[in-house]
Order: C-alpha cells, then sequence, then structure tokens
C-alpha cells in the first residue's frame, strides 16, 4: 500500500471521529438537564396548589405512615411555600380530622421526621399499599391527589409508625378488709 493511500485512510478516520464526536455534543446539548427537573426523590406524591410552574405552594413527597386502615398515620414529606406571604397549608382526607401546617415566606417545612414538624392523621382510610384520597388546600385554592400509605413492612419507614397509646394498667384496689 502507498503512503498517499495510507494518509488518506488515516484523514477518513479522522474526519470520522470528528463527525461523530460532533454528533454527540449536538444530541448533548439539545437533551434537557435532568438535574434541574423537579421530582419527588422517594414513595410520596408531589402536589402542586398554586403558582408559577405549579411550585409557589406545594408539598413534595408526601406519604402517610399507618400500622392498618382505620389506624392513626403519621404525614411525611415537606410543605414548601415560595410566595412572599405566610401561608398555612391544610391537609384533609375522608375520615380524618383536617390537620394545619404554617409555613412562612420563602420557607419548607419538614413533616414527621425528627427535626420536623410532627403532623398525624386520626384515621387512615386506606389500606398500607393502597392510596388516601386526600386534599391539599391554601386559602382558597384546593389541590385533590392520591395520598400513598406506607406501613413498617420496609425498614426505612418502621420507625415512623405512630406510637400506639398504652393503656394503664388497672391498678391493684386494696382488698377489702376482715
Amino acid at each position: 500500500m502507498s503512503r498517499r493511500a495510507t494518509a488518506a485512510r488515516g484523514a477518513r478516520t479522522i474526519a470520522v471521529a470528528a463527525v461523530a464526536a460532533a454528533g454527540a455534543l449536538l444530541l448533548a446539548a439539545c437533551a434537557p438537564t435532568t438535574t434541574t427537573l423537579t421530582y419527588d426523590p422517594s414513595d410520596g406524591v408531589g402536589v402542586s396548589v398554586l403558582g408559577e410552574d405549579d411550585r409557589d405552594l406545594r408539598g413534595i413527597n408526601l406519604m402517610v405512615v399507618s400500622a392498618a386502615e382505620g389506624e392513626a398515620g403519621n404525614v411525611l414529606g415537606a410543605l414548601a411555600n415560595e410566595t412572599a406571604d405566610d401561608v398555612s397549608f391544610t391537609l384533609e382526607a375522608p375520615g380524618a380530622s383536617p390537620v394545619t401546617v404554617a409555613v412562612p415566606a420563602g420557607s419548607t417545612v419538614y413533616l414527621g421526621t425528627e427535626t420536623g414538624e410532627p403532623v398525624q392523621l386520626d384515621t387512615v382510610g386506606a389500606a398500607p399499599g393502597d392510596y388516601l384520597d386526600a386534599t391539599l388546600t391554601v386559602g382558597s385554592d384546593t389541590k385533590e391527589f392520591q395520598l400513598p400509605v406506607f406501613d413498617g413492612t420496609l425498614p426505612e419507614y418502621a420507625d415512623y409508625l405512630p406510637v400506639a397509646a398504652v393503656a394503664p394498667s388497672p391498678s391493684a384496689s386494696p382488698s377489702p378488709s376482715e
């Protein structure tokens, strides 16, 4: 093979590599940056009540942990307020008393964690593994959503089961004297 053929083959290889690299860069530039997308990082659900791009008033990664249907349940997740005003979020579910959480302007309040706000539904109307119909309300704006229900089967949620009220043991009554 001549030097000229070898040089031409090398030039074609470099050209193909350059076109492939340029194509890969072009495709990468057209792809969305996934780290900027809003998502719920765990098993809970997100719900947007109001705002630009549905981010001004929202619930993040919301879920409830309960031992069984009809039992109390701890609400986990967060409530975010990206507005300039303090607001109160109200969470309602069938059969449970509504719970209200105040969230200061520009803040996020975490729910159910060691450092967060304890929020408990007195009765969970769905079995673990199912969804509970719920509404999240701020002022006159309401959003319906499906709130997932978990139990202590998964180790990461076992510590969040509501502590059952312990009935006091009956005190010994004095025996009648003879």
